[in-house]
Order: structure tokens, then C-alpha cells, then sequence
């Protein structure tokens, strides 16, 4: 679900769907924290509404407005969501996918979504770009919420019909109930294993001129697809597919 007013937000296209498709992994030899910067493990233990600083990686950017920027990042031991983190239009072209930042702010939630708010950053010396980790066992167990706002992938898993306003069985929504139009979210369903999971193509992280939002826009019900994207959260499981590929 959106929390911004479109209205008022100018979206920054460069760069902003870098993660629009599949990603290979690359790293630096080392990733020792700075003096003072939290593992993830701390990061996790750490108190909701309590200061934060971490060193993670750009993965993917979903938008910049106002100078605020939202962006996926992660390290090699989890992921942290950057909600509307301070940022100049010129340094948001700096944060290409795999830039390491040192990040100040304050851990958040907001409808199960954990995400670091109020942020400052630093670019900092250092790249990694984390390949998708296979969550398809993750999917209706307790691991996958430990694995937040990390780059992953599913495989294997059948299109379900979604119902549309006038009560048709459909392979794809605008937006989650249906009222929206062209350039709005998608929301599908697919299965595996007999359960049912929403998906969802984020328009602000990839709009309707990439290949995802058209790929979903093709699917049928009942296709067997490989998806990719970032394991967001909201009230439940909300996946921000970056790729989908029919078998």
C-alpha cells in the first residue's frame, strides 16, 4: 500500500528501477563494520523507535521526492529498508546498486514492515550486490519473515485468479482492488503448494515502461512463473517482484 500522495511526489526514473530485473552477486573480500556501526544481529535486537547506524548496500532505489529518498539495501547478513531518508536530488544519483552507505536513523514499523526512518547517510568505499536467495521453502513458515526486505526468489509457483470490481476471474489487479489503471500497482496471486500469496509490482520501484509491469500484464491463470524481488511487508507477506519469467 502507498504512503505517499502522488500528487506532491516527483519520482527520479534514473536508476530507480535498477533492480527491475535479475541481479548477480558480487562482494567485497571483507565487510567489517565501522567503530560504532551495528551487525545485523544487533540491528534486529535493537528496540523499536531506538537510533540506529548501519553500513549496507544499495540493492535497489524506489523513489526521491522532496529531497527524501526510499531504497532497499542490504549486507551480507540482512536487508533494511530505507523509508524517506534525507537526500539530495544530486547524491540520489550517486546511490547506484551496490554502493555502500552508513546509515543514522531510527527503527520503524509500520504495518509489520521494519524499515529505518528520519535517516541521514554517508557514502562510503565499498560494493556488493547480493544475488536472490531462493525463498520458495520460506513461504508460509516462520523463517520468512527473518529474511525482510532481503533480495529474493521464488520459483516453481502457479498464477491464481484475482476477482476484478465486476467479480471476473482475472490473472492480474490495478492496484490491490482492482479500481486502479495503467501506471498504478499490480497485485497477482500465485500458489505453491496449495497456498495462495499475493505479489505485488511496486510502480514507484518499477513503473509501466519495464519489463516486469508488462510481463504481468501477459500472465495468464495458471502459468507456472520464477519470480525475483524484495520481501517487503505489509500487514502480512508483500513481495515487490522486480522479475517474473513464465516457465
Amino acid at each position: 500500500m502507498k504512503r505517499f500522495t502522488a500528487l506532491f511526489m516527483t519520482i527520479a526514473l534514473v536508476f530507480a528501477c535498477a533492480g527491475c530485473g535479475s541481479k548477480g552477486g558480487s562482494a567485497d573480500a571483507a565487510d567489517v563494520k565501522s567503530e560504532g556501526v551495528m551487525t545485523y544481529e544487533e540491528y534486529v535486537a535493537a528496540a523499536l523507535d531506538s537510533q540506529v547506524v548501519v553500513e549496507t548496500y544499495v540493492q535497489a532505489k524506489q523513489s526521491w521526492w522532496d529531497n527524501k529518498a526510499t531504497v532497499y539495501t542490504q549486507d551480507k547478513d540482512g536487508a533494511y529498508f530505507l523509508y524517506e531518508m534525507a537526500c539530495s536530488e544530486e547524491d540520489y544519483g550517486k546511490l547506484t546498486p551496490g554502493t555502500k552507505i552508513k546509515v543514522t536513523g531510527y527503527k520503524s514499523e509500520w504495518a509489520g514492515e521494519v524499515e529505518i526512518v528520519d535517516a541521514t547517510f554517508e557514502i562510503e568505499d565499498g560494493n556488493y550486490v547480493a544475488a536472490a536467495e531462493d525463498a520458495s521453502a520460506w513461504l508460509g513458515t516462520d523463517d520468512l519473515i527473518k529474511h525482510q526486505n532481503e533480495f529474493v526468489a521464488f520459483k516453481g509457483l502457479t498464477v491464481e485468479a484475482s476477482k476484478d470490481a465486476d467479480g471476473n476471474d482475472v490473472a492480474f489487479l490495478y492496484s490491490w482492488d482492482g479500481s486502479g489503471q495503467e501506471g498504478d500497482d499490480l497485485y497477482f496471486n500465485a500458489s505453491l503448494n496449495g497456498q495462495t500469496y499475493t505479489f505485488t509490482i511496486e510502480s514507484y520501484l518499477c513503473d509501466s515502461t519495464t519489463d516486469v509491469y508488462a510481463a504481468v500484464k501477459a500472465l495468464n491463470i495458471g502459468d507456472k512463473i520464477d519470480m525475483e524481488g524484495f520481501l517487503y511487508w505489509y500487514e502480512g507477506v508483500n513481495p515487490h517482484i522486480t522479475s517474473v519469467t513464465v516457465k
